[in-house]
């Protein structure tokens, strides 16, 4: 990207916001705009400083990050994207995070040239859901009685034709771009073409609303889900 990528910072320890604001500024072509200690102070910020990345701590106080994530991508103010900060002993706010509209997720503790390809990623536009969050998310689903049935799928996945559901499944499966055009032996193009479809017909900002969207219309079977 030639712009820059103008990031916010909200987590409620001051040393890991001052750590982030260093390593991000020492990069050419990313600022921190703003830096937040609580979801409140995020909402505050959004206008006033327009980030395009919000790198948005779980647990802060006054207002979690999943509240604040849910009113950052509802606001039409802003198209601000969310890439939730995270730690392995978290994964009961994975489903909460994507559902209210997280673009991503990144551990704490990961190397910074991660940290700042999955902020370039977001940046972009896309969705960073690794296989290993998909499965979290299967999990999940597995925990919950189903709001969806096979006879209920067609009416919650209105417009979207056989082909698209084909793709929309290994979406929701955690399949890359390239794995789901081998198996389905189209170009990538074509995926491409159907992704966007799929996400113009369900509403959804990204990728990892797509494999909610999945999930939630019951598209992918109970027994799908046990993935190890």
């Amino acid at each position: 990207m030639t712009e820059r990528i103008r990031v916010l910072v909200a987590d409620d320890q001051v040393l890991l916001r001052g750590t982030l604001r260093v390593l991000l500024e020492s990069v050419p072509g990313m600022e921190v705009v703003g830096e937040a200690g609580t979801g409140r102070e995020v909402l505050t910020l959004l206008p006033l400083q327009d980030p395009d990345v919000i790198l948005m701590d779980v647990q802060m106080p006054d207002m979690d990050g999943i509240e604040a994530t849910r009113q950052v991508c509802a606001s039409r103010e802003s198209s601000a994207r969310v890439l939730v900060l995270t730690t392995f002993d978290m994964d009961e706010y994975v489903y909460g995070a994507l559902r209210a509209g997280a673009s991503g997720f990144i551990l704490k503790d990961t190397p910074p040239v991660d940290l700042l390809a999955a902020i370039r990623v977001v940046a972009r536009g896309d969705a960073l859901i690794s296989p290993a969050v998909t499965r979290r998310l299967i999990a999940e689903f597995a925990r919950r009685p189903g709001p969806a049935t096979p006879s209920a799928r067609g009416g919650a996945l209105p417009g979207v034709t056989e082909r698209e559901r084909e793709v929309l499944l290994h979406v929701a499966r955690g399949l890359s771009n390239t794995e789901i055009a081998r198996q389905l032996q189209v170009s990538m193009a074509t995926v491409k073409t159907h992704i966007g479809s799929l996400l113009a017909k369900l509403g959804a900002r990204d990728r990892a609303q797509l494999v909610i969207a999945a999930y939630e219309a019951g598209l992918v079977e109970v027994s799908s889900r046990k993935l190890g």
